[in-house]
């Protein structure tokens, strides 16, 4: 029943073409792979161009993480936990993420979209700690649009087959894991080394 309801969204959002590409993202209903593959799938067929779905899966990641920075930033913990499982966001995932907000400071808001268990719930730790919004969004913006060009790129490849895009994108996970650790183990060296010079 779940995957019927999420078939006929999904058509429903594409029949929009860009608008719907954006929209699919924003209400993160869809998990953003699946609307992104099946725009990848669109552009195979001529009905969007690649540049355009990218500019959109950019445009809609980016305003849904805006919204659940904001809902942070304005509700603060206690409404993030009564309200965030309708956001699919479970407690213990926005624990991590905020310990590694924390820990390893705003440039982690980039390296963690790239971790299955923080990507969606980093945003709000960044809110609690009203970091700055334009900050905030170069950074979620600068991993949007790479998650965007993957996704969409696989889709196309994938044409009629884009609804197996778990199978096929899931060998190439570790490495986008890999190298988010890597960012986050230098942006941690920076951070600290600038916070010593500070200090003396």
């Amino acid at each position: 029943m779940l995957s019927n309801i999420v078939n006929e969204l999904l058509q429903f959002f594409m029949e929009l073409g860009y608008l719907g590409i954006a929209l699919g993202l924003m209400i993160e209903v869809i998990p953003s792979e699946i609307v992104l593959s099946y725009a990848g799938y669109l552009v195979s067929q001529d009905k969007v161009n690649f540049v355009g779905a990218v500019i959109a899966g950019t445009i809609g990641g980016t305003i849904a993480q805006l919204f659940l920075y904001w809902l942070g930033y304005y509700g603060g913990r206690p409404l993030v936990e009564k309200y965030g499982k309708y956001l699919l966001i479970k407690k213990k995932h926005l624990d991590v993420a905020e310990e590694w907000f924390n820990k390893y400071g705003v440039g982690v808001i980039f390296s963690a979209r790239f971790i299955p268990v923080v990507r969606h719930a980093i945003s709000i730790p960044a809110g609690l700690a009203k970091m700055p919004v334009m900050r905030f969004t170069i950074y979620t913006v600068l991993a949007v649009i790479p998650w965007s060009i993957f996704f969409i790129i696989l889709g196309e490849q994938l044409g009629s087959n884009w609804r197996q895009i778990k199978y096929y994108a899931e060998p190439y996970m570790p490495y986008f894991i890999a190298a988010a650790i890597v960012f986050i183990a230098l942006y941690a060296a920076y951070y600290m080394v600038k916070k010593r010079r500070v200090v003396r």
